[in-house]
């Protein structure tokens, strides 16, 4: 096998992002990649319920476990604002999230053990729509994970674009947040801005909720814990001279553990349903979590990559506190025991989901030599 070009990878999949669930050439370069390395020992699998997601699995000489490793691939909503001469093809969407380099480490680390056949079974796992859609959380539900094809335990990163170029950084116990998305709509009477009385204002129902739901986490969550609920859109009215019929709302709900966005759920149903019969409109609620649990590093394996990372000589670890970051890998850590840890790509200027993101690619090969040095190290255990 010919040695990757890991770079080069990275930019063809710059140039072609696609959307949850529809991220068909990328699946087509990847499986087109991944055959070039084909061994006996080497299996490829397509999940038919969800045709953008790819498994490849390999066999071990002496295995006692299967190691689980994850990359997702989809893109974002994003007009590109690089200027990078490999910027995307498709335009309004953008590798804004760095799932481009995702994918070229996770190549990279399948690339070695396909020639350096693994002790254990190794899975790796290319997963569509992570920023919607909750792929991970399908492919689940598919009973793709079963039998020989099921990990016991699972890894994966996310890059970081204010740590540095490959500096790896984890932390024991909840890294990411869980997340829930907010959908309302109030629908009164519209009316003459003149004539209130004669009308049932939808954006006075709105507002109102806005600000109630602001006490949720002020007087419910735990200070040391945190929670965050945000309204990011609010669309009602056409003109100013009249009163609104329909206000709708999109937002999001985030915490570190399941029980305190559980109990934040409730709260948005109370507020709505007081607004109801405060403001005299009908509500229209719909509050979808999908797959988006709280990304909980399990205790055993987390230690041990700790353990491992921070005493590696050519690895650059860090401890990091967690992060309202929502991962639908979430959903896997919870019926498979694993880890998240970040990937620096130094990148201070902007952050993830901006359209200026660039990750440094001197990034791409310290994590490739982590990662396959970690697993090499674990199935000696």
């Amino acid at each position: 096998m010919a040695t990757l070009d890991l770079i080069k990878i990275r930019r063809d999949l710059h140039q072609i992002p696609e959307l949850a669930l529809h991220e068909t050439p990328t699946h087509a370069y990847l499986k087109t990649v991944i055959e070039t390395f084909k061994t006996d020992f080497m299996t490829i699998r397509e999940i038919p319920e969800v045709p953008t997601a790819l498994l490849v699995r390999l066999a071990g000489t002496n295995p006692t476990r299967t190691i689980g490793y994850r990359a997702d691939i989809d893109a974002l909503p994003i007009t590109e604002a690089t200027g990078l001469p490999f910027a995307s093809t498709n335009d309004g969407v953008m590798h804004a999230c760095g799932h481009d380099m995702h994918m070229t480490v996770g190549l990279g680390v399948l690339a070695y053990f396909a020639t350096h056949q693994p002790k254990d079974n190794l899975l790796f796992f290319f997963q569509p729509a992570e920023e919607s859609d909750y792929g991970g959380r399908r492919v689940y539900e598919t009973g793709a994970f079963t039998g020989d094809w099921r990990p016991d335990e699972f890894y994966g990163l996310h890059d970081h674009p204010g740590l540095p170029a490959g500096q790896i950084a984890s932390h024991m116990g909840t890294l990411f947040a869980g997340t829930t998305e907010i959908h309302v709509t109030f629908t009164g009477r519209g009316g003459h801005a003149a004539f209130p009385h004669q009308a049932t204002d939808a954006i006075v129902a709105g507002a109102a909720f806005v600000s109630a739901i602001q006490t949720i986490v002020s007087r419910n969550v735990d200070p040391v814990r945190g929670g965050v609920v945000t309204i990011g859109t609010f669309h009602a009215g056409t003109i100013g001279n009249v009163i609104a019929e329909t206000a709708h709302l999109d937002g999001t709900i985030r915490a570190f553990r399941q029980t305190d966005i559980e109990m934040m759920q409730q709260r948005v149903r109370d507020i709505v349903a007081g607004i109801e019969t405060t403001y005299g409109v009908t509500a229209d609620l719909s509050l979808i979590q999908g797959g988006y649990l709280p990304v909980e590093n399990d205790p055993t394996t987390t230690q041990l990559f700790i353990d491992y990372m921070a005493n590696a000589p050519d690895v650059d670890y860090t401890d990091i506190a967690p992060a309202m970051t929502g991962e639908d890998f979430g959903y896997l850590l919870h019926q498979i025991p694993g880890t998240m840890f970040w990937l620096g790509v130094d990148d201070v200027s902007h952050s993830l989901h901006e359209a200026g993101l660039s990750p440094n690619e001197a990034a791409i090969q310290p994590g490739v030599d982590a990662i396959t040095g970690y697993l090499t190290w674990r199935m000696a255990q």
